[in-house]
């Protein structure tokens, strides 16, 4: 049986993960108790019934301190008997205040003693067992609610018969380190073509980016060397039954550089035996959902 587990803090968007694991045939169950997962394993593997051969939970801050803190140990008893994948959802503190701001939800940890931005604090440092055991972090802080269920399914779904998947971020460090990044790419000392006006409006998607980039030495040298450095070590991590890498590539605003680089790499990439998805976190203006 296949278990996953979605955890991650409040208003990251646990709900919309559960629900699309829900569309894709999962059995699944939002605010288990910690101390009953075992029990749940042993009910679902016993039964005959295929629609339980898929089970998601999710389990989170709800739980007491108490119960979390033997997250390790209850791991360790049922990962002999199932198909485990801990999920961590999370996005950036000022995300996540703006939309308990928008939907006017109260914290679950939060009341008139404790304050939002405290709350926050203390449900990370009650999920770090957790969050420590993540096989995948994904960061919603700039994903719409149906960009969060896509992403579940292309991580979750689609990637089971494909093999290890490999997402292919392009960022500004002006907006701060992606959380779910595994590897990290600089390219803010290549040439940077905001500073031409022509160019300033246009994204490493357009040819006129391109061709500037194209034509500078050192950003070619920076492909290759990105290109068989991911080359050589994915395969390995692959060979290690690694299930999802993200390699984040970031410029200052996150529009020309790391978005030409993040398009030519997967296009290197293409060929290799990946589930490949590329996704350009600056390039999306929406509100997180």
């Amino acid at each position: 049986m296949k278990l996953v587990i979605i955890s991650g803090r409040s208003g990251s968007g646990k709900s919309s993960a559960l629900n699309q694991l829900e569309d894709e045939g999962y059995f699944c169950i939002d605010n288990l108790p910690l101390s009953l997962l075992g029990d749940l394993v042993r009910e679902l593997s016993a039964s005959e019934q295929s629609e339980y051969h898929h089970a998601a939970v999710c389990i989170d801050a709800r739980n007491t301190p108490s119960e979390l803190a033997h997250f390790d140990r209850i791991i360790g008893e049922i990962k002999p008997h199932v198909d485990l994948q801990i999920v961590v959802l999370d996005a950036d503190d000022q995300t996540l205040v703006k939309r308990f701001s928008e939907t006017r939800r109260r914290h679950p940890l939060s009341n008139k003693q404790v304050a939002l931005a405290e709350a926050l604090h203390t449900e990370r440092q009650r999920l770090e067992p957790i969050l420590s055991a993540a096989d995948l972090t994904i960061d919603t802080s700039g994903l719409t609610i149906h960009e969060l269920r896509s992403a579940i399914r292309e991580r979750l779904i689609e990637g089971e018969a494909i093999g290890m998947a490999v997402q292919i971020l392009s960022f500004g460090f002006k907006r701060g380190l992606p959380v779910d990044a595994d590897f990290v790419f600089d390219l803010r000392m290549l040439p940077n073509p905001h500073w031409d006006d022509s160019l300033r409006a246009q994204t490493g998607r357009d040819e006129g980016v391109q061709n500037f980039l194209e034509e500078k030495p050192d950003v070619a040298q920076m492909f290759v060397m990105i290109r068989d450095f991911l080359t050589t070590w994915l395969p390995e991590l692959a060979k290690g039954n690694r299930s999802y890498v993200t390699v984040a590539l970031g410029c200052t605003g996150g529009q020309h550089r790391s978005v030409y680089m993040a398009e030519k790499l997967a296009k290197a990439l293409a060929d290799q035996p990946f589930n490949l998805q590329i996704r350009h976190r600056e390039l999306q203006d929406k509100h997180p959902g």
